[in-house]
């Protein structure tokens, strides 16, 4: 016989139920969705190229790269960290790898080699990046914020001085055709990078889902004191997880770099908001303990679709910063609401 509890609901969700509609929408995991659909919708009127193929064609270009790297970021956010480093990653990552590669003085110019040698390199300064603001962190306690501020401003410096010293223009060109094609290229008219993009996706939902690692991160993210006195290797742990919002960032260099066909010190430097706002609209806590690869990817959607849609307005560069920032503060905002009424 079925157990009769086995068919009552349970307390939350009757707690859920009973809570007002605007509660109900606002504490939904569908609620990007949802935005992304009535702000499409809205929008067709207004601007009807945002229906048309080149425009879907250029909002997923687009979000391909900054999906990995925000997946990074919501590593780090699950843990209740935060990683402003990883537009500085992208760039030094950039500029090294493409030293590597270039067919103009570069070491391996001409050689089969030059392309997974370049692409080595870059992955190996994403993770060494990494690794240095996880130690910080985790075995120095410093406040995450400060550390990756700090080797944002370090970093940056050091990428262009380091073109300074490799080029005699602002950028190092000439790349390998091998490793532009992870940018640009197809296969069966889907883009490469659409491949990356998914293969890091499983990779860190695997990570979050299925491994102790993974759990021990939310743990981390809900009570850090806790988790230690558990038992759970907090310092590692949080080590760890830098170091792969380290490679995150690096894998978001090669895309943004093959895409763009040179290695800049500037790649990237505009889309820090970009990468924080994308895992928060997504419904990632800012509090740490909640997060979701689905959530991350649908909130880029969003972030995406709207820049799209506001340059297809006409607006001004000045304008479009402004109101994503606006819609990036209000989804911070509607974070702490949910906190407190999850809490509740």
């Amino acid at each position: 016989m079925t157990n009769l509890t086995e068919k009552l609901p349970s307390a939350g969700a009757v707690l859920f139920v009973q809570r007002p509609l605007w509660q109900r929408v606002l504490l939904s995991e569908y609620l990007v969705v949802l935005l992304c659909i009535v702000y499409f919708v809205a929008m067709i009127p207004i601007v009807p190229q945002i229906a048309s193929l080149q425009t879907f064609q250029n909002i997923l270009s687009d979000m391909l790269p900054l999906i990995v790297v925000a997946l990074g970021q919501t590593v780090i956010l699950i843990i209740a960290g935060v990683d402003l480093s990883m537009t500085a990653i992208i760039a030094m990552a950039s500029v090294v790898g493409a030293s590597v590669m270039t067919g103009t003085g570069g070491p391996l110019a001409g050689s089969p080699l030059a392309t997974p040698a370049g692409i080595l390199t870059m992955l190996g300064v994403g993770a060494a990046i990494g690794w240095f603001n996880g130690f910080c962190v985790a075995w120095l306690r410093m406040p995450p914020f400060m550390v990756t501020l700090a080797t944002t401003m370090f970093f940056s410096g050091v990428a262009i001085w380091y073109v300074t010293l490799k080029s005699t223009t602002t950028s190092i060109a000439n790349l390998p055709r091998s490793f532009v094609v992870i940018g640009q290229g197809k296969i069966y008219g889907i883009p490469h990078s659409l491949w990356v993009a998914i293969a890091v996706g499983v990779a860190i939902h695997l990570i979050l889902t299925r491994t102790v690692f993974g759990r021990q991160l939310f743990a981390i993210g809900n009570n850090r004191v806790t988790s230690e006195v558990s038992g759970v290797p907090v310092a590692r742990r949080v080590h760890m997880a830098f170091v792969i919002s380290g490679l995150c960032a690096a894998i978001g260099s090669i895309l943004y770099t093959g895409r763009l066909e040179t290695g800049s010190p500037i790649i990237g430097a505009n889309i820090l908001l970009d990468i924080i706002g994308a895992a928060v609209i997504g419904g990632t806590s800012l509090s740490g303990g909640k997060g979701k690869v689905i959530w991350t990817v649908m909130g880029v959607l969003f972030l995406v679709l709207l820049d799209q849609s506001l340059k297809l307005m006409g607006l001004t560069l000045f304008m479009v910063f402004a109101i994503k920032g606006a819609v990036i503060l209000a989804a911070a905002i509607a974070d702490a609401a949910r906190t407190r009424l999850s809490g509740r």
